[in-house]
């Protein structure tokens, strides 16, 4: 189909304007998403409905640990990036296009049957991820409008790189957002995922104005680990976002075209979240270390242990209408009883 946010240029050249990169793409080329086609002057979606990944997902999986605790979420996904990490870890499908020649893989869909499946399954969102969501923004689009009608939320996993006219258009769809923030430095965006940090920063503060978002930062030793950049990492969350935004800060594991790096030692995740927890955050979690409760929601006013999780089982929640059931405090989330 015609994609959206584009502009035409002489000699059958287009700009997309769906991400920042905002690509000129000759005629007969694709952008660096691999998955927008110029077409004689017309841009055109290779990915509408052609989903390469369907499955029901605990929303704890994505990771929102503030969002609809204990709920499901009706996951999908087509091929596509618009980033090139050299640790992705669903590289099959977010780099077929790049690495297979340009193949485009996947069943067709419609809108109206992926909401349709969503309520059938007992899921209360549907959630746009695996590979970046932007890409295929056109179906997410019309999914979206069609789960809003049917009271069912939407949530993006993303890296946060969509123009700020596209984030306009999905946001009065979009009810949360978990943004990977990188690292904080730009040359690590530009060498590592061959993109900018200023947009995402610039996006983040948009999403928060808007809708709920949590933040997940892969930690990679040696890379993005500086406890100086962590620092500012912290501060910018905390006085551009708020302090009651939630921090997902996960274990890295050798992975794609970056499987020469060690695993990130856990030590490393803690001091982590200690330099979120000094800058003034009252939610920081570290994740992807199995049977570590990294994961556990904790009162940030008396301590006490609110959420149990292991893994993205919920064992207890002991809030009591949003609110710490020993000290009352307000914790900060959307239907936190859920």
């Amino acid at each position: 189909m015609e994609a959206y946010f584009y502009e035409k240029l002489e000699n059958y050249c287009v700009r997309c304007n769906l991400c920042c990169h905002r690509c000129v793409i000759k005629d007969a080329h694709r952008g660096i998403c691999g998955v927008r086609e110029n077409r004689a002057g017309i841009l055109t979606s290779l990915v509408y409905g052609r989903l390469v990944a369907r499955n029901v997902d605990p929303i704890e999986k994505k990771p929102f640990y503030h969002f609809m605790p204990a709920s499901l979420s009706y996951s999908i996904a087509t091929v596509g990036c618009n980033f090139s990490c050299l640790y992705c870890q669903n590289f099959e499908i977010s780099k077929m296009p790049k690495d297979q020649d340009g193949r485009i893989a996947g069943a067709f869909f419609s809108p109206e049957s992926v909401v349709q499946d969503a309520l059938r399954t007992g899921c209360k969102s549907i959630a746009y991820t695996y590979t970046e969501p932007t890409v295929f923004f056109e179906f997410a689009f019309d999914t979206a409008r069609l789960a809003r009608a049917a009271n069912l939320k939407n949530v993006f996993v993303t890296n946060g790189y969509m123009t700020p006219e596209s984030l306009e258009a999905i946001s009065p769809y979009l009810d949360a957002a978990n943004v990977d923030l990188k690292a904080f430095n730009n040359r690590f965006y530009k060498k590592i995922c061959g993109a900018r940090l200023s947009p995402v920063k610039k996006n983040l503060i948009l999403m928060k104005k808007k809708l709920h978002v949590e933040i997940t930062t892969l930690l990679i030793q040696g890379m993005n680990d500086d406890p100086s950049e962590l620092s500012e990492m912290a501060k910018f969350i905390v006085e551009e976002m708020g302090p009651e935004t939630p921090w997902h800060i996960s274990r890295f594991r050798p992975m794609y075209r970056l499987n020469n790096v060690p695993e990130t030692q856990f030590e490393s995740l803690l001091k982590a979240r200690e330099v979120g927890l000094k800058a003034g955050l009252k939610y920081v979690y570290t994740g992807n270390v199995p049977g570590e409760s990294g994961g556990n929601t904790f009162c940030y006013n008396c301590g006490k242990l609110l959420i149990e999780r292991w893994g993205f089982i919920i064992k207890k929640n002991l809030l009591q209408n949003s609110r710490c059931k020993f000290c009352k405090t307000f914790i900060d989330g959307v239907d936190m009883n859920n």
